[in-house]
């Protein structure tokens, strides 16, 4: 077996799951899970009429894909980038399609890190496990920096940049909701130039966001306005699970520096990771379509509408800049604080703990609770209530 599997811890759901063995909620109200970043919004219409298109299936079922995936389907993508971020990506060489976000981060881990013990793949703490997993199984150093708002990485020693091999950052973040700023990302391309190590971007929030007229700045955005124009050292992650209801349809790409791409590109013909024509036909109606992407923000902007005075009054937290979640300091530990309100009101939220590491005896995480309001709207309101004031007496 290979032996890097010892350093994994138990995936965070896993955790979640033996923390609430064997407890019987006192209460008869429905469970509501606001844990698992799943979205329940409708899927789009024309998506599902794609999938069930007998001409479209046939050709999907009995048909080996490219893993480069179709012409239709990357130039969907290029032109959705132009359009979003202003940016030209060559749909011949600086696109691939990946099977949902998760599988691409983390096999580009794989592909890019030359898993020695003196280097490090940075990432923000607390964070998406995928990164993690993504090191620890190439043998690489994961680097945490602190993110329990905007990621730190001014503070990372000079030492470390120079053992850099590759750098995540999630924006809006997971589980934060931080939109990090051009600053920042100029940063982190800054540093990519000097110390020859390549920038991914995890940006499969980035079409929900609080304010429809300020959408969060891009990484390849940024690039290209620094005047690197191929993306160098840089590709982006995204998908259709958040932004169009579909995450099982286990769509997204990646975009970027043709050179890292094409090295990627070698390494995904060997992974057997190549996405079904069907999959792929489906996928382009989507990138090409805006009207359901701006409904469905609509709707979780809804949500937060309904629930942001409660849950500033009761936790002095505020709706976040980007994703779905609220990432609350509930001012007790966050696995008691989980148990028992899953044992009184039947409601499941995930310990923020598990989702950081603990850095010189601090975990960013701790107090702190995931909320993910996925659920339709009412159940979501009736839960921040239920939740709410479960807080109140927990808390005394």
């Amino acid at each position: 077996m290979n032996r890097y599997l010892a350093s994994l811890l138990p995936y965070p759901f896993e955790r979640l799951n033996a923390l609430k063995e064997g407890i019987q909620p006192e209460t008869n109200a429905p469970h509501v899970s606001l844990a698992l970043g799943e979205p329940k919004h409708d899927p789009p219409t024309f998506v599902m009429d794609c999938l069930v298109d007998a001409r479209e299936l046939h050709a999907g079922l009995t048909t080996y894909p490219p893993t480069r995936g179709g012409l239709a389907l990357r130039e969907a993508i290029a032109h959705w980038l132009h359009k979003r971020y202003a940016v030209e990506v060559d749909p011949a060489t600086s696109v691939l399609p990946v099977n949902g976000t998760r599988e691409g981060l983390f096999s580009f881990g794989q592909a890019m890190l030359n898993g020695g013990s003196e280097s490090f793949a940075l990432m923000p703490n607390p964070f998406y496990q995928i990164y993690e997993g993504a090191a620890f199984l190439r043998g690489t150093q994961p680097y945490y920096v602190p993110s329990t708002e905007r990621p730190e990485f001014e503070e990372v020693p000079e030492s470390i940049w120079a053992q850099t091999e590759l750098v995540y950052v999630c924006s809006p973040g997971n589980p934060t909701g931080y939109v990090v700023d051009r600053e920042l990302l100029t940063l982190l391309l800054t540093k990519a130039q000097e110390h020859d190590f390549v920038v991914a971007a995890d940006e499969c929030y980035s079409e929900i966001y609080l304010k429809e007229n300020e959408p969060p700045i891009g990484l390849l955005e940024v690039a290209n306005d620094m005047g690197l124009t191929r993306f160098n050292r840089c590709v982006v992650f995204n998908s259709l699970s958040k932004r169009s209801n579909c995450p099982g349809l286990r769509s997204g790409f990646v975009a970027g520096d043709p050179l890292v791409i094409e090295q990627y590109y070698q390494y995904r013909t060997y992974h057997g990771c190549a996405m079904p024509l069907h999959v792929q036909a489906a996928s382009a109606k989507a990138w090409a379509d805006e009207t359901h992407v701006i409904a469905n923000r609509a709707i979780y902007r809804s949500k937060f509408e309904a629930t942001e005075l409660l849950m500033r009054r009761t936790f002095g937290t505020q709706p976040p800049s980007g994703a779905f979640y609220y990432w609350p300091d509930v001012g007790i530990d966050d696995e008691l604080f989980a148990t028992e309100l899953f044992r009184r009101e039947n409601i499941t939220v995930l310990p923020g703990k598990y989702l950081g590491r603990t850095v010189n005896e601090h975990n960013p995480g701790a107090n702190h609770v995931r909320i993910a309001l996925v659920a339709p709207e009412q159940e979501c309101i009736d839960a921040i209530q239920r939740l709410c004031a479960a807080a109140k007496d927990l808390r005394h």
